[in-house]
């Protein structure tokens, strides 16, 4: 059975995004991060399709995403982008998953699970203050990590906090002071073979930041990871489309109101095509309220009252709708087109939070390589 809502994943899309980034970023390597499911769109399917653009490794964000990744055959190295629960580690060892490391417990932990020269990833909180090593236990953290016979520095690395802001000044302050703890792990005889501080962001825009290799996430799927960005992600393709087919048609009046709350009001006799699809599937409910649009007969037709958690409404005035017709909620439909970051703008987020919101009931299909 099909359901008549459904999301399109062009792995195409994904091949061509990761050949195009991987071009500009050269001679840095490209890891493509395929954390939630790949953002929504399918790790599996992702991490392939970015492979056979070139990605030569991918990241994560828990063990058990990379142990699915290893159980799907790819051989590549995985890194999960930070510590874990001790009772995981033993997972990860087994199933070869480079680790990041910003903690003596970390460490211990990893020795405990019967790790022998893993590679570690070592990384350093430059100003993002989320997680990461302070840059003055940068050099015991890594000589702990050589000095073990559980460990091997593999890769030292940091997180850059406003890189969607490339001309903000505190880019370069946590670049030159990641610079800096390289220096000194250098100095002390600590060189490993992979430096990394670049996001999607930074890899396009900052190129100071691309060092051995970038960590591509929200690029690869054709979204720009923000405002500042968008010229420079004219030439990528958005990987994802959300589409529906309309299961009712009703005819209302001007004055009559629509959905929970009966917030919406019909300025004029109308036609209301229903879709089968809301906050369940990752339309949010307040979608209604900032002026979200649905594409159906090639025009754009706003969406009347909140959304539900199965079903949403779309006010088609005096055009011909029918049950079955094909509705687009992200993509491209005769002219017109409606894209995440539309989304993410009246819902005052980001593209990012728009594709990983799509749930698990919306069935994926694949097409391309």
């Amino acid at each position: 059975m099909s359901r008549w809502a459904w999301a399109e994943v062009d792995l195409d899309a994904i091949c061509h995004n990761v050949e195009t980034i991987s071009a500009m970023v050269a001679p840095a390597q490209l890891w493509a991060v395929v954390k939630a499911d790949g953002y929504g769109h399918g790790a599996a399917q992702v991490a392939a399709a970015a492979r056979r653009g070139g990605a030569a490794g991918l990241c994560v964000a828990l063990v058990q995403e990379g142990v699915a990744l290893r159980g799907a055959g790819f051989d590549c190295p995985i890194l999960v982008l930070s510590e874990q629960a001790p009772s995981d580690l033993g997972e990860a060892i087994r199933a070869g998953l480079d680790l990041t490391v910003y903690s003596y417990q970390q460490l211990e932990a990893i020795a405990a699970g019967g790790a022998a020269a893993h590679p570690v990833h070592l990384k350093i909180d430059t100003g993002m203050r989320r997680v990461g090593a302070a840059a003055d236990d940068a050099l015991g953290l890594a000589e702990a990590i050589e000095k073990s016979p559980a460990t091997k520095l593999a890769g030292v690395c940091t997180h850059l906090a406003v890189a969607d802001r490339p001309d903000d000044p505190f880019n370069t302050v946590q670049i030159q002071l990641f610079g800096d703890v390289v220096s000194v792990l250098a100095s002390a005889g600590h060189r490993p073979p992979i430096l990394h501080a670049a996001n999607s962001a930074a890899a396009l825009a900052i190129p100071a930041a691309r060092l051995d290799i970038v960590r591509v996430g929200i690029a690869m799927y054709g979204i720009s990871p923000g405002p500042e960005l968008d010229r420079m992600t004219e030439s990528l393709l958005p990987a994802m489309s959300l589409r529906a087919r309309v299961s009712h048609v009703k005819q209302v009046r001007a004055g009559d109101r629509i959905s929970y709350g009966l917030h919406h009001r019909f300025e004029a006799d109308s036609t209301v095509a229903t879709l089968p699809l809301g906050y369940a599937d990752g339309v949010p409910r307040r979608l209604y309220a900032g002026g979200g649009e649905v594409l159906i007969g090639g025009r754009r037709r706003p969406i009347v009252g909140v959304v539900t958690m199965d079903q949403l409404m779309v006010d088609c005035a005096d055009d011909a709708v029918a049950i079955g017709d094909e509705a687009v909620l992200i993509g491209k439909q005769g002219g017109e087109s409606v894209s995440a970051a539309q989304w993410a703008d009246r819902l005052g987020t980001i593209g990012y939070e728009v594709v990983c919101g799509i749930s698990a009931r919306i069935e994926r299909r694949y097409s391309g390589v």
